[in-house]
């Protein structure tokens, strides 16, 4: 409760009241200053009780309230029980409440007399008391004693008045509004101009003896001429030393003075040094790093304040002591609360969490996360930074991130050392000074992205991470050994491609493949919709978006691997809708597969395949890339050439796959006896190979079988069968090798809707391992040799290639 004084007097004589009627009141407890008689007063009442309470006092007939100071001023206003109260306060009556919008009521009183408390009425908050009023008795001994003490009050009022120019008009007003006739009330209101402590405030006002309440008020004025005679006095010394262009300083340089006067403030050497030690004892630091910290402070000590070495040296104590030393959150392992909060934040994704409740079961058998680094792979938007904020959250950590991607010094990892400006610690430093901990989950986003430059941060990476060596981790501006062992880390890739093999070596890498439509349709229906409804302001019966509309957006708008562009066309939707209620006044909004096209316009994707049923020389293959799985139509036509026979390859292909399509050509050329004995070879032909979306790069090995098939199938004049892709990588001699990616090619054999897969035998158990919800519907075959691709491929019921010899035409 805060309250202030209304430093003049209400009229020049107040009526005291005959007779109090009311027996017992509430009390407000003051924590800052007593009132005294005679005074008018406002206070800043917060919502709660006591508001209640004045609102019930103003309904009143007497609108009394006791007001008590508490003898202790640091306490809850809320917990002041009857005996933390001075047993002598005043009375005063409600004049008005006036209200404060969100911030409870100003109250407006004015003091009638002083009370003593008797005994609590009521334990209830805020406590209601019984009392007794006390009036001052103008009649009594020792009058002339009395009179003599209220002159001294009042000369010595006027030299305050001479020298405290702050206090001047309070003061003025004081002198012409007082009734001089009466010792006691003159002695209150002086007093209470004072800077008197609370203490001796309280002590006057318990002086019921004009005689002992003037002689203590007499002291208190005396002891606060005292002071602004001193303050004077160092106003005039100030300003004799000052020159002229110290002048704009004046202000500043008073105030640092009369403080240092006070003994209420210590220059910035001192508090400086002061706030360091603060910091250390709070933390358990070790001794070689105590050793440093107390080497820097007698180093400070010697400093001159304006130096740049002084700046220096007060920065790297800083860092030093921000550090939390021997501070770490408390662990939870708790394996069954983990999965709670997994599920809770993320759908699907069995196989992941599976693997990270292991980890977090190991960590629960052995108390520790030391050694592990989880890397967590997959395309964007399918939550690997929600993820690892999931696992801070399981294991009661903080949490920090921060992204590599495009870093190409390694002093964001390791610091600059303290010789350059403007010299920093990296980001490990800054990370343990925002969490606050030693034992923080630290997310290192995009480190396959990383940059490679002069001085190559991957290598510094490497020490960071390694359990081996991060627990002597030196950072380059502290330049003292950092246990970094504690900390759980965990990084996200898009791809293993182009992280360092040291660096992945140490690694726990943890897929995230992506979402097949059935799981991306309950992901928009459980998270997106209700998230997207909350921050654009609709509620649940102002816009409805049907499951058929869900299944058409994710088919002909966000056919990507994640969700992130899913999630803005759930808030552009309802962007509209909001638009729509508000402009055309409509009271819901409903959006149907039908209409969807008028709220996102014309489908972006309108089919996965670009052959619903493809021709001869076309043959659906299965390709993986950091944005997740797809399809490839890869092509094979015959032109004629005027030489030889020869093939062409185009659509933007890495040196991997030309290499792939050679050994495809080769292997074509020496297995058509063998398999299309009856077809005659393409003799002065140009083959041309083609793998559309020529703008997009395309590499690896796994089109091998692919790109031979389509060339039989451009042979034989037959398509390959119906609904069918295939995947691996072919040697010369026609053996399938095992290839990646199986996962995400699934999941695009499905999105394609084709429901026959070829995939390489030694594949066997990644397709084995996948949650049989993305297996259901699918007809795999595992091959070994190109053979059973041919056999799979081309022995079909109504294939009509040519099996037996033609016969000779006579």
């Amino acid at each position: 409760m805060e309250h202030r004084e209304q430093k003049k007097k209400a009229s020049k004589k107040q009526a005291r009241p005959k007779v109090i009627k009311t027996a017992s009141v509430h009390v407000l407890p003051l924590t800052k200053r007593p009132f005294f008689p005679g005074m008018a007063a406002s206070l800043t009442i917060e919502p709660g009780p006591f508001y209640e309470a004045l609102k019930s006092i103003t309904k009143s007939d007497d609108r009394y309230v006791a007001l008590c100071l508490t003898k202790k001023e640091n306490i809850g206003i809320y917990s002041v029980g009857y005996d933390d109260l001075h047993p002598v306060g005043v009375l005063a009556k409600v004049l008005r409440v006036a209200p404060i919008q969100e911030q409870g009521a100003q109250v407006f009183l004015s003091v009638e007399c002083r009370i003593t408390l008797k005994k609590p009425k009521s334990q209830s908050k805020p406590l209601k008391v019984q009392f007794e009023p006390f009036f001052d008795q103008p009649e009594g001994e020792d009058q002339d004693l009395i009179k003599a003490y209220s002159t001294s009050i009042l000369t010595t009022t006027k030299e305050l008045l001479k020298l405290n120019p702050l206090f001047k008009e309070e003061l003025q007003v004081f002198l012409g509004h007082s009734d001089f006739t009466d010792p006691g009330r003159l002695a209150d209101y002086s007093v209470a101009l004072t800077t008197a402590t609370r203490d001796e405030l309280q002590d006057v006002l318990e002086a019921f003896d004009l005689k002992d309440r003037s002689e203590k008020a007499l002291q208190l004025l005396k002891k606060e001429l005292d002071l602004n005679q001193l303050q004077n006095s160092i106003t005039q010394k100030i300003e004799a030393n000052i020159t002229k262009s110290q002048k704009e300083y004046f202000l500043k340089e008073q105030l640092k003075t009369i403080k240092k006067e006070l003994g209420l403030e210590k220059d910035d050497k001192t508090s400086d040094v002061d706030k360091f030690e603060k910091r250390i004892e709070k933390l358990n630091v070790p001794t070689p790093i105590l050793k440093t910290i107390h080497e820097e402070l007698d180093k400070l000590a010697f400093l001159d304040i304006q130096s740049a070495e002084y700046g220096v040296c007060r920065n790297y104590l800083d860092w030093l002591t921000l550090v939390p030393w021997g501070l770490k959150s408390k662990d939870i392992f708790d394996v069954d609360r983990a999965k709670g909060i997994l599920d809770k934040d993320h759908y699907g994704l069995d196989d992941v969490k599976e693997r990270i409740l292991e980890i977090m079961a190991v960590s629960q058998l052995s108390r520790s996360t030391k050694g592990k680094i989880i890397c967590l792979v997959g395309p964007p938007g399918v939550g690997k930074t929600s993820i690892g904020k999931c696992i801070a959250s399981a294991l009661n950590r903080k949490f920090y991130r921060f992204s590599v991607g495009g870093m190409r010094d390694e002093a964001e990892i390791k610091g600059h050392r303290r010789t350059y400006v403007g010299a920093m610690p990296g980001k490990l430093v800054q990370a343990l000074k925002v969490t606050k901990t030693m034992n923080p989950v630290i997310l290192i986003d995009e480190i396959d992205k990383i940059g490679n430059g002069h001085y190559n941060p991957s290598a510094a990476l490497l020490e960071v991470l390694d359990p081996e060596q991060n627990c002597d981790f030196m950072d380059h501006y502290l330049d003292v050994p950092l246990d970094l062992s504690n900390i759980l880390f965990i990084v996200t890739a898009n791809t293993l491609d182009s992280i360092p093999t040291p660096l992945l070596d140490r690694m726990d890498v943890i897929r995230l493949s992506g979402y097949i439509l059935e799981e991306k349709v309950a992901i928009t229906e459980k998270y997106l919709i209700p998230k997207a409804r909350k921050e654009a302001g609709l509620k649940a019966n102002q816009i409805k978006i049907q499951k058929g509309a869900v299944v058409a957006m994710i088919d002909g708008y966000a056919r990507e691997a994640g969700v992130r562009n899913l999630e803005k066309l759930i808030q552009k939707l309802m962007g509209k809708a909001a638009k729509d209620i508000v402009t055309k006044k409509k009271k819901n909004v409903s959006v149907t597969e039908e209409n969807l096209i008028e709220f996102l316009k014309q489908p972006i994707f309108t089919q996965d395949l670009l052959y619903i049923d493809p021709p001869p020389g076309v043959v659906v293959g299965l390709a993986w890339t950091s944005m997740g799985g797809a399809t490839l139509s890869i092509e094979a036509v015959k032109t004629p050439h005027a030489d030889r026979t020869i093939m062409k390859l185009t659509g933007n292909l890495g040196e991997v796959m030309k290499e792939s399509a050679q050994i495809a050509w080769t292997y074509f050329m020496s297995s058509i006896d063998r398999f299309a004995p009856y077809y005659r070879f393409f003799e002065k032909s140009e083959i041309h190979i083609h793998v559309p979306e020529g703008a997009t790069p395309k590499d690896g090995p796994s089109a091998g079988i692919t790109m031979v098939t389509a060339l039989f199938s451009l042979l034989m004049g037959v398509k390959v069968r119906k609904g069918l892709g295939m995947t691996g990588e072919i040697t010369v001699t026609g053996k399938v090798l095992p290839i990646g990616g199986v996962r995400e090619k699934v999941i695009a054999l499905r999105r394609s809707k084709l429901d026959y897969l070829i995939l390489p035998k030694e594949n066997m158990r990644d397709y084995d391992e996948l949650p049989d919800y993305l297996k259901t519907g699918i007809h795999v075959e595992f091959v070994d040799t190109y053979e059973d691709v041919f056999k799979i491929a081309f022995d079909y019921p109504g294939n009509n290639r040519i099996l037996v010899a033609p016969t000779p035409q006579i």
